[in-house]
């Protein structure tokens, strides 16, 4: 069985893997990559990262066998459990973006597009600062007025306030990070936000199992 102390990524083809596994380095964090059945089921604290689309993502995954191992590992399991980027639109139900697909389920919410609006550019991308709407263990650490940079045409929704740890602004205000028990997510890419991608990613890698 996997440590505690390991964060398993989990690979399933669309991900930036190479860039977590470095900026898990530079803070002192150990890191697996998984992408089977096994090491999943023997993962204590799992990331789940993405790049792509909503549909061709839950595709892989499902072509791997993994989603049920991995909403185990969230809802029975409930170890410490993040998604990033097109990782976090995945704990959702579902998207607009890929009609009929099923998301992992995780935290009650929908992905959705950013509307049309003259002036406002499709997809949001670049450096943008976050509020923290809810502290957790991962907003504790962050810097003061902290950012974060973003590449995204979609948008998660959720149903509760109270499952949203992070909020930012782009044409309207969106949930930029969701947390729900043992359940985190984040809309932008820590792996690349410097300073404040490494508070908030070591922030993950210490919360206990």
């Amino acid at each position: 069985m996997a440590s505690s102390n390991v964060v398993t990524i989990v690979d399933y083809g669309m991900g930036n893997i190479g860039s977590l596994i470095n900026m898990f380095r530079r803070i002192g964090v150990q890191s697996e990559v998984a992408s089977d059945l096994r090491s999943i089921g023997q993962a204590r604290k799992i990331m789940l990262p993405g790049v792509g689309a909503f549909g061709a993502a839950m595709d892989r995954i499902d072509a791997l066998g993994l989603r049920e191992v991995l909403r185990a590992k969230a809802l029975e399991e409930q170890i410490p459990f993040m998604g990033i980027c097109l990782g976090m639109q995945l704990l959702t139900r579902s998207s607009a973006e890929s009609p009929g697909a099923k998301g992992l389920d995780l935290i009650p919410a929908d992905t959705v597009r950013f509307p049309r609006v003259q002036g406002l550019k499709v997809p949001h991308m670049g450096w943008n600062e976050v509020s923290v709407t809810h502290p957790t263990a991962l907003t504790t650490p962050l810097p003061p007025e902290p950012r974060f940079y973003f590449v995204h045409s979609y948008y998660v929704k959720a149903d509760d306030p109270a499952d949203v740890m992070l909020r930012c602004h782009y044409g309207l205000d969106f949930d930029a990070g969701l947390h729900r028990g043992n359940i985190y997510g984040a809309q932008f890419h820590p792996e690349k936000s410097h300073k404040f991608g490494m508070a908030l990613l070591k922030g993950f890698a210490e919360v206990p199992c």
